[in-house]
């Protein structure tokens, strides 16, 4: 169901949320790509504007609750490119697929809690159209000690 106020930008805004810049690929590839109606987003991870990422491995030397963090900044990432991509969010139709990795130890078995921390955000940001289907899988590690690397799937309007 389509809500007539779906309105993601000010969503942004009510939780306080500034849009970084869309952070660039660091290799051969690009943030990414349309076919269609749909966008597939390269993979990012959790990086604050000023460059510095939050790294560590979960079940070692980072909590739950800073991988959740973690997480959700990789979504503010996210949600960067997708404006970047399409100038409005409000051209966001659904968030379809999110594949999540996790850098943990070989124990560690609450992945799901800490991807939350994505899932939660796009929810709060996209509505209904944030719920998506997803897979969190823990990894022995990640570019740059990364907590977390997420790429996902997108839905979009389709332009006339």
């Amino acid at each position: 169901m389509i809500k007539e106020n779906y309105d993601p930008e000010a969503r942004l805004e009510e939780l306080n949320i500034e849009l970084p810049a869309a952070p660039n690929p660091v290799a051969n590839y690009i943030n990414g790509v349309r076919t269609g109606n749909l966008i597939f987003l390269a993979g990012k991870g959790p990086r604050y504007a000023n460059g510095i990422e939050i790294t560590g491995k979960l079940g070692a030397d980072i909590s739950i609750e800073k991988g959740y963090e973690a997480a959700r900044l990789t979504a503010i990432n996210q949600i960067a490119v997708l404006k970047e991509m399409l100038g409005d969010l409000k051209k966001v139709k659904r968030i379809v697929k999110v594949l999540a990795f996790v850098n943990s130890t070989p124990d560690f078995i609450d992945q799901p809690k800490v991807i939350n921390g994505f899932s939660d955000l796009m929810v709060a940001v996209f509505s209904d159209r944030g719920i998506h289907a997803r897979a969190a899988i823990g990894v022995a590690t990640l570019p740059r000690a990364q907590a977390v690397e997420v790429e996902c799937i997108v839905e979009v309007i389709e332009e006339s």
